[in-house]
């Protein structure tokens, strides 16, 4: 499990002084320095959610209000065009170097299939949607090994504070303009427009939280209100003033529990909804306590040169620490840091933040010439994005010259599971590529030709949203669909061409992790829920066949069994006149025979397994032979391993795209075995 992932405000202590007044305030300094602290431990030794970057969200809303309150109350003009750039100006220089920086590490160490889907991440990041592009990927924030990780995902919650960055400011502008046309008290307008966006967006974090927890982590409404919460107290902070006793033991409470939130709370399913409350007001006890003038006082630890020190090096420490995790431990091959590795990274991350603080950050900063004009701030503005983007678009055009190349292949220069079958004379040429590119292989998943529709259209939305369909209509010869998880939805690489050549229509609907059985413990409410509902559409519309894979191997394992209850399921839908398609699960591995190849080279016996130590003797379906009239049995085997091992690459190639699942690639290169195998099984 991944700790929660922030971002920590880059202000200084002399914006920090402008923003809260005349008084510097070190304490909010040290409550910076100690949410950084929360991240970076939590990231890397205790592998749970900590609550740092709630804290960070609101201490930035609560700077920015102060600010645009002063501004207001001084009279002071403020456009809006000069206050972004400005902003941007000092948020991009860190952000540049730790892209470039991470960039070239990935090129460096991180295997190659993996280099699109940073880059791509790397874009987000830099323009501020990383946080739109995971929730559109649903990523698993809580993905255990953390190696398997992008580098750039921490910077979904800089996403966030820097859209609400553009946000923030409109609404104090436009509501210091409504307040002078109406004589209204600028205050008061505040806290009744942020007091509504608290209650409308905690609201809907509440709900969506509990529908979605894995898309309202990343969801930019679903945060709002903890910028609100922060904007909410410093609109009231000149009203809350608790005596000296009452502020020191408010501090002291305020710093116990942000400190405790990820030790005692389960928050893995629950953040951003109400728990989030926890961090997020503890933050709030320290800031109202503020400085208590008690020796007793927890703002006394908070203000120590130390920790103000180092808050003012947590913006840059925040955007090392989760590259150089993540990095570090592609690199030693472990999915965890160990105490010395992580003590190492540690240390490395607060080095590379001093010196990105020291010589980038702050002599930029002072820096006037690109305050002067606003013209100038742009064009420096321009100038970060143009460095960062520079390694990127140079990958693209990399990528393109490679796409063009393949184009241009010979169709003997990559036969695949051809190579394997008797007679196959090699004519693959000396400078061909192996197929699918590193790049585009993690998305080389097998698909058909788009959404379903028609008289197949599922009526129940959750299978409709896990549901495709090839383009042939109610007309084909046959119809098909194919069932159950990941692993029937590889086959459509070969499924597709098959139905094209045999005018078949073929419906697909999958669920990931989710394989094709009757209702058990082992996969959770949603998955029974979801076969359920297939086994409902089947008997609604009666196809002529079910495609589904019936065993389950074991990675690294001769163990394989037949998915739970298919007895029963075999039985149940060929009584229906039904026929079933059966196909034997593919071997798999606690690593990618793929990557493995790229890096040793494909005769490397550690990229080959023995079949026999990754796949059963005898296939299990064998037991259901000539129990059921209208089952066929499929096995693939002899086209995914060679006879005696199981290689990465076959017939220049790539077999998996990842540890389990074939590429789309090599099970297109089947195609004609299946479809010969397919007819004589069933009669056709």
């Amino acid at each position: 499990m991944t700790a929660t992932k922030g971002v920590a405000s880059p202000e200084s202590p002399g914006l920090l002084r402008r923003a809260t007044g005349t008084r510097f305030r070190p304490e909010i300094q040290g409550l910076r320095s100690l949410a950084v602290l929360m991240v970076v431990s939590y990231h890397i030794w205790f592998g749970r959610v900590s609550g740092g970057v709630d804290v960070f969200l609101l201490i930035s809303a609560f700077l920015m209000t102060l600010q645009f309150v002063n501004r207001y109350e001084e009279s002071r003009p403020v456009s809006l065009v000069r206050h972004w750039l400005h902003l941007f100006w000092r948020l991009l220089p860190a952000v540049v170097v730790v892209l470039t920086g991470t960039l070239a590490a990935t090129f460096m160490i991180v295997p190659r299939t993996r280099w699109a889907e940073i880059v791509n991440q790397a874009w987000a990041s830099l323009f501020y949607v990383q946080n739109w592009l995971l929730q559109r990927q649903v990523v698993n924030y809580y993905a255990a090994d953390h190696s398997l990780a992008s580098p750039m995902q921490h910077f979904w919650s800089l996403s966030i504070q820097g859209q609400v960055f553009i946000l923030w400011p409109t609404i104090f502008v436009a509501a210091g303009f409504f307040c002078r046309r109406a004589g209204l008290r600028y205050r008061t307008v505040l806290l009744c427009v942020f007091g509504l966006i608290f209650v409308a967006s905690l609201g809907y974090s509440i709900y969506f939280t509990a529908a979605h927890q894995e898309l309202a982590y990343f969801d930019t409404l679903s945060r709002l209100w903890e910028f609100a919460l922060g904007t909410l107290v410093a609109l009231l902070l000149p009203f809350l003033r608790p005596g000296r006793g009452v502020a020191a033991v408010l501090g002291w409470l305020g710093v116990a529990a942000m400190l405790s939130c990820g030790m005692i709370l389960q928050v893995r399913t629950a953040f951003p909804g109400f728990v989030a409350l926890w961090p997020t007001l503890a933050a709030v006890a320290v800031i109202i306590a503020g400085q208590t003038g008690s020796r007793f006082g927890v703002d006394r630890i908070l203000s120590s040169k130390v920790l103000v020190g180092l808050g003012a090096n947590s913006y840059a420490l925040y955007l090392w620490h989760w590259p150089l995790l993540v990095i570090t431990l592609v690199w030693i091959g472990e999915d965890h840091a160990d105490a010395l590795t992580g003590a190492l990274i540690v240390a490395v991350s607060l080095l590379l933040a001093y010196l990105t603080t020291r010589f980038v950050e702050q002599p930029l900063r002072s820096w006037r010439w690109p305050e002067v004009k606003r013209w100038r701030l742009a064009v420096s503005v321009l100038a970060c994005l143009a460095v960062a983007a520079t390694p990127m678009a140079w990958f693209g055009y990399q990528q393109q010259v490679e796409k063009n190349a393949v184009a241009g292949q010979d169709v003997d220069d990559n036969p695949g599971a051809r190579a394997l079958l008797p007679g196959y004379v090699n004519r693959v040429g000396k400078d061909a590529r192996t197929l699918p590119t590193p790049e585009q292989l993690p998305a080389d998943w097998g698909k058909l030709d788009g959404p379903c529709s028609g008289d197949l259209r599922p009526r129940d939305p959750v299978l409709f949203a896990e549901c495709q369909q090839n383009d042939i209509g109610a007309d084909a010869d046959k119809t098909v669909f194919v069932v159950g998880q990941s692993h029937s939805l590889q086959w459509l690489g070969a499924i597709g061409p098959l139905a094209k050549e045999h005018h078949w229509r073929v419906q697909a609907i999958t669920f990931g992790a989710c394989p094709f059985m009757t209702p058990t413990d082992e996969v959770g409410d949603e998955c029974n829920a979801f076969n359920r509902k297939v086994r409902e559409h089947i008997r609604l519309h009666h196809p002529d066949a079910v495609f589904l894979v019936g065993t389950a191997a074991v990675p690294d394992s001769p163990d394989e069994d037949l998915t739970w209850g298919l007895d029963e399921l075999v039985g149940e839908i060929t009584d229906q006149g039904v026929e079933v398609i059966a196909m034997r699960d593919n071997p798999r591995f606690s690593f990618s025979p793929s990557e493995c190849a790229m890096a040793s080279g494909v005769n490397d016996p550690r990229c080959r397994p023995a079949l026999s130590s990754v796949l059963a003797a005898t296939n299990p379906l064998d037991q259901l032979e000539g129990n059921y009239t209208g089952l066929s049995i499929l096995d693939m085997t002899d086209l995914i391993c060679d006879g005696a091992s199981c290689p990465g690459v076959i017939g220049n190639v790539y077999v998996y795209l990842d540890d389990n699942h074939l590429s789309s690639t090599y099970t297109r290169s089947m195609a004609d075995a299946l479809s010969e195998r397919w007819l004589n099984a069933t009669g056709w």
